[in-house]
Formats: C-alpha cells, structure tokens, sequence
C-alpha cells in the first residue's frame, strides 16, 4: 500500500477539523451506523469549549489502494510551536480559506513555513455555501498571498478545489457538483509526491510530538524517515547536536488507524508512527538504530515573546478550593509541560516559590493556566509582560512586534485607527474589504496589545474581528498608556454584605456578588476615578430603635462583572496578581498589608 503523509493548516474557524471528520466519514473509516462526536478530532475539552485545535493531532485513512496519514495542526500563531515541527514530518500540505474572509494572518504564518520547506500546496477553498461568499475574490488573494511569501514557480502553480466541509462536498467550481470528497483524495494521491525515505538505511526518526500515557510512559510521534522497526529493538536518541541523549529498547509500536492508534510488530520508513519506551528523548531528538551517529536537521522554534510569573498562592483563602497548592507540585507540574510543549521555556522567578513561564501569546499560557485549575492547581498569576532583547551590534534594546489585521464596519475604523495610534501601533494598509467592511492592517509592540481585546470589541460594539501574528523584533517605541482607572479594594476579611454593596456602587462597578468570600487587599470592583480607594464590603445595616420610613426597602443589586481569566490578566497592574483557584478567578494586591502595599508604592515612585 503506498502511502501519503499530509497537513492541513489555516486560520482559526475556516473548517480544519470539520474537513477531517468527512474524510474519515468518507473513506468508509466509520461505519454508517457508528456514533461519532462532532468535530472528532478536537478531543480536548478547552478544545471543544473555545472551539479551536490547540493539539496536532494524526489521524490515517485508506482510499483505494493509498494511506493518507492526515495530520490537523493548530491555526492559532500562540501554538505555532506544534505546527513548526508537524510540517517536518509530511509531504504536501492543505490550505483550507474561507470563501468569505479570505486568507487571514494565521493563514500566512503557517502557510509561509510550508513554503519555507518546499512544500507544494492544494488550496481548498471552503464555506462556499455561505451567502456572502466571494470564492473568485478569494482564490487571487490566495495567489497574491503565495507571491507575496516568495512561493517557487511550482509551489505558484497550485491546484484548487471548492467546497463545503459542513456539507460534506469538493469540487473543480464553486457550482459543485455537490456529491462528496472524492475529488480532494483523487488531488492528494496525484499531487503528493510519496515519501522521500531511504528504506534500506539503518532506523532513523525525528521526534516530532511527545505526550504522556499514564500506562506507557512517553509516546514520542514521528515519521520514519529511513529503515524499518520492531518492537522490543534496541535504539537510541540523539540530541540536536548529536550528543547521545539515552538507549532503551522500544516496548510499544502504534500506527494510526483512522481515530484510533493500533499496536503494530513493525513499521518502515514513510509511515508516521507514536513510540514508546523512551524515558528523556524529547521533541526535536532522534531516535535512532544504535549505530547511527549523526542527528535529523530539526526545526528551530520561534521565541517565546511574553512571561508570567506563577507562584503559590498565599492568600487567606489558600488550599480551600484546590488539592494541588504548594511550590513543588506547581514546578512539577510546569517542569512535565515544558517537556512536551518546546514553544514554553520555564525558569526560577525572583522568589524561591515563583517560577517564571515564557510562551508565544496570551492565549497560549492562559490555556495553560485553564488546563492546571482543573487539574486541582490554586496559583497566583502576574501580569503578562513581554520579553526583550537588545541588538547585538548597537545594544538598542528591541520588542516583540505583532502584525494585526483588523476587520470592521466602516463606521468605526477611526476610533480603531485613533486607538491603536496611541497605543504606537504603525498603520500599514486600509482598505475596503466590501459589504461595509474595511480591513486594517498595524504594526504593533506586543505589549500594546495585552488587554486591548476588550476595549477593541467596545469601541467596534462587538462587530470587529481582530488577529495578530508575531512579526518580528524592533526598537523599543517608547511608554503606552496604561490602565486609567483605579480598583476597590477590600479591608476586611469575611462574606460581602449585599447591604455594603449596594451602598458602594456609585464608587464604580464591582466584581462580586453578595455572600462571597472577600479577604484583605482583594479587589472587589473598579474605582471610577484613576485612584485605588479601600472599601469594607462587610459594613451592614446598622439596627436602631427609631427606625425612619422609608429606609428599609430592598437592596437591589447591579449584576456584578465576571472576569474570565484572559481579562483578569489583561486586566491588572504590576502591583496586582490573579488568583486563580479550581472554582474561582480573583483579583487581588501583590502586597495584602496596606502599610507594606505603601511602602511598595513610595519604593516604585522612587525607582
């Protein structure tokens, strides 16, 4: 059976997943009365909530006499780690474009990367079906899109497809005809050239993902890219620069069987396999036959552009709602993530029980973040701050730069132009990008862009639709404005009194409801003005004898803000921590003593 190993990549919500789950139906991998989950690929419960791949996952289907190994990589540029090393282990890629939105910049972060390797792609353009869809429009932006990323001539002569993931049908024309997938797997067989492996070499493999199993240990994923394996042969791994990592032998053999991986005795070289038995090998090693001596090439990772500080949390609440509450469980914890995710880098923090995490974006560490709370984690968590480096030759120091592609009705362009002005993003292109709608395209320091999201979706009344990319490093463009307002922060520790509450309102909106825990120097709700003001949330109706007509009419409420914990982070200061708990997001002071939290304050003005 010959095989063909492929990627599909594209931007967040432009129909990967939905793709994947009819070319498993199609193939005849499901049979047509078996129950599957919609979207089966995205396993994940974040996955399946934010609706997005965050995991590359591998999947296998047979069509005629081919395997298709089909691997779904994750289109948002925060876990463009994964996607760097998936692209190294396949021989042709899908790239799949909304017929409405068009080519988008998770689209050209991945799509440039393919292009990097020689990669020659099928572009599928899908959601054909859509009313506002504009498939012609879209196929030349494509091209513009390809010449702009210094494709080859070859790679510019790229075969295309319409289609509709969600109705189950590809074609040569938007028009249809409206009957199944066939002709994408038809594409692939014919255009995706097979593996270039030597298949009478010595056992050789690069190690692509890595995961653990509670009863296999490490699961090392890859394609074999000479000779052939056992189960129970003796292999060893070698780091990038060929230093020898460790030996074992191999106690697990698994091959991808439509959604499922199936132990196999053998595997030869093209096909991409998961191993186990390895103990230290990570992502990037190789793994090979004990008398190889030279590593695979591996990709190198972009930097990590931004860090929080995770430390323990040291609150009056502490150890009451999470069973996993010290230092050592939490360095553990991050210690066994940074083995499997190489786009985070962990190091010790400032403080003996603070570790400092390092990733690619907001979302990417706050997924991480999400991940442990379930997992019984309580921590507190800084504010995000971006990673700077300073220029070898002159020493300026230089920032992380994102390219942010905006799309909003024409009305409130201006505000988003004025908005980002300030914030030093450099406007690059604006044009109209038709039905009312104008596409914006910045430059902008990373560090303007931490919790702009919420404001930006205010200023465009929820409409705009923003995406950003890491672009590259430039010189530091000088202060950003900040937060303007001050927060409410409590006094007292104990249960909010909705009797308190009610009477500090007119102070600015709150962030607790009545009868919650409260405890000195959390943040119970945002001051209106630009200082911080302490509050006592318990103050309750104090009862008299002559009680006046009139005053004892029910306190009613305004619903309280509900942070989610990308806002809470993109939300405080650096003088202030999210606390984060298996049942809970709070907001509170670094410092929880108010004399301390002066002290802190003078400190800093002085700095």
């Amino acid at each position: 059976m010959s095989i063909r190993n492929v990627a599909i990549i594209a931007h967040v919500d432009h129909g990967k997943t939905t793709l994947v789950d009819r070319l498993l139906q199609q193939s005849g991998t499901f049979r047509d009365n078996q129950r599957v989950q919609e979207r089966a690929m995205d396993s994940n419960d974040l996955e399946r909530e934010r609706g997005i791949t965050i995991l590359a996952k591998c999947t296998s289907v047979a069509w005629q006499d081919t395997r298709i190994n089909i691997v779904d990589t994750p289109g948002h540029a925060d876990f463009g780690g994964e996607v760097e090393r998936i692209l190294s282990m396949v021989d042709g890629v899908i790239l799949l474009v909304d017929a409405a939105e068009g080519p988008m910049p998770q689209t050209k972060f991945v799509l440039g990367k393919a292009l990097r390797l020689g990669l020659r792609p099928i572009v599928l353009i899908n959601k054909v079906d859509k009313p506002e869809q504009r498939a012609h429009e879209v196929h030349d932006e494509v091209f513009d899109l390809f010449a702009a990323l210094d494709a080859n001539d070859a790679q510019l002569d790229f075969p295309t497809l319409f289609g509709s993931a969600k109705d189950g049908w590809v074609a040569e024309a938007p028009e249809g005809p409206k009957d199944s997938v066939a002709p994408l797997f038809e594409l692939i067989v014919r255009h995706v050239p097979a593996p270039t492996v030597a298949t009478d070499g010595p056992f050789k493999m690069l190690a692509t993902t890595l995961e653990a199993d509670p009863f296999l240990g490490r699961i090392l994923t890859g394609r074999i890219e000479s000779g052939s394996i056992r189960v129970n042969e003796a292999v060893k791994s070698l780091h990038r620069d060929g230093k020898e990592v460790e030996r074992a032998r191999l106690t697990k053999l698994l091959s991808f069987r439509g959604l499922e991986r199936v132990a196999v005795e053998e595997a030869h070289a093209g096909d991409i396999v998961a191993i186990a038995g390895l103990r230290d090998t990570t992502v990037a090693d190789t793994i090979c036959a004990t008398e190889v001596t030279e590593a695979i090439p591996a990709q190198p990772i972009d930097p990590p552009t931004l860090a929080m500080t995770f430390s323990i949390n040291d609150s009056p609440l502490a150890g009451k709602e999470g069973d996993k509450v010290t230092s050592r469980l939490i360095g553990d914890r991050l210690a066994r993530e940074s083995e499997g995710n190489v786009a985070i880098k962990i190091s010790q923090g400032d403080a003996k029980d603070a570790f400092e995490v390092a990733g690619r974006g907001e979302l990417q560490l706050a997924v991480l973040i999400e991940t442990m709370r379930r997992e019984g984690f309580e921590m507190s968590i800084s504010r995000p701050r971006v990673l700077y480096k300073s220029d070898p030759e002159t020493g300026q120091r230089l920032e992380p730069i994102e390219e942010v592609v905006v799309d909003v009705d024409e009305e409130y362009s201006g505000t988003v132009v004025e908005t980002l002005g300030e914030r030093r993003a450099d406007l690059v292109d604006m044009r109209s990008a038709g039905g009312g709608k104008t596409r914006i395209v910045f430059h902008a320091p990373s560090r303007a862009l931490i919790g702009y999201h919420g404001d930006f979706l205010t200023d465009t009344r929820g409409t705009g639709v923003m995406n950003r990319v890491f672009h590259g490093y430039a010189p530091h463009k000088g202060p950003i404005p900040g937060r303007r307002n001050g927060v409410l922060v409590s006094l007292e520790t104990g249960k909010s009194v909705a009797y308190a509450l009610w009477n500090l309102e007119d102070r600015g909106p709150m962030f607790i409801g009545a009868g919650e825990p409260v405890y000195g120097g959390m943040i119970i709700g945002e001051h209106s003005r630009g200082n911080d003001l302490e509050v006592n949330p318990l103050k309750g109706k104090q009862l008299t004898n002559m009680r006046a007509s009139g005053k004892d009419e029910a306190v009613d409420l305004t619903t309280p803000i509900r942070l989610t914990l990308e806002k809470a982070l993109a939300y405080i200061a650096d003088d202030e921590l999210v606390e984060v708990t298996p049942k809970a997001i709070r907001l509170r002071k670094r410092w929880l003593d108010p004399h301390e939290r002066k002290r802190q304050s003078k400190r800093a003005e002085v700095a």
